[in-house]
């Protein structure tokens, strides 16, 4: 009989107090690990793009400018738009990091990491992608993409995290889903009209070195005045 339930694959899971001891050492090792970020920048976007993909060939090129700039490259360390980013790092001889999910469906990390960590718990890997990025890149993506785009959103909206530059590319993907945000979200009252500003969309990696760069520009004249 095939096992219906992947989740539980060792007593240890099934024990909930001492799975809290599990999530510690994760959050231990990874705050270690990644203490030798200072300007992290997360890529985010679809696994399942191919190499000849014109959106593979943003992502390796935006990388590659970001890293010869001195920024860490973090990916969530799987195939597509990660490994592109990762690529683009390790070319430019830079910090190439991945952060693996351990899931029923194997992921296997890419080969252009120098940097990887692996986890168990996807809140685990979340908080260490929140808490060392300098900015986020956002290609597109399916599920997984956009579960970690409005999660760090909801966390800029609500203060829960410093102002932090969110950047979608490739504007002709997300034109829909911004014209939705505006049509119906914007206009329920669900949201306000500023929280349509915590991103801003491009298309080609100057872009994204110049709302990075402008983001901070910013945030350090406001302090001064």
């Amino acid at each position: 009989m095939a096992d219906l339930n992947p989740y539980f694959k060792d007593g240890f899971t099934n024990t909930e107090t001492w799975r809290v001891f599990r999530i510690m050492s994760e959050f231990v090792d990874g705050f270690e690990e990644l203490s030798v970020i200072s300007k992290g920048v997360s890529f985010f976007g679809s696994k399942c793009l191919a190499k000849t993909h014109p959106f593979y060939k943003f992502t390796r090129k935006t990388s590659y400018d970001l890293a010869k700039k001195d920024y860490q490259i973090i990916t969530g360390a799987g195939l597509g738009i990660m490994e592109a980013a990762n690529r683009g790092a390790y070319d430019a001889g830079g910090l190439s990091v991945g952060l693996n999910i351990l899931i029923p469906e194997k992921q296997t990390p890419n080969q252009y990491i120098n940097h990887l960590i692996e986890f168990r718990y996807f809140f685990v890997r979340k908080v260490m992608f929140a808490k060392h990025s300098h900015a986020f890149v956002v290609f597109p993506g399916g599920f997984g993409t956009l579960d970690e785009l409005f999660e760090i959103l909801a966390l800029v909206q609500t203060l829960r995290i410093k102002p932090v530059p969110v950047i979608l590319a490739c504007k002709s993907y997300w034109q829909g889903l911004i014209g939705w945000l505006k049509d119906k979200v914007l206009s329920s009252g669900c949201i306000d009209k500023k929280d349509l500003d915590l991103f801003k969309l491009v298309d080609n990696p100057e872009e994204v070195y110049q709302a990075i760069k402008n983001f901070y520009k910013a945030g350090e004249k406001r302090k001064r005045k």
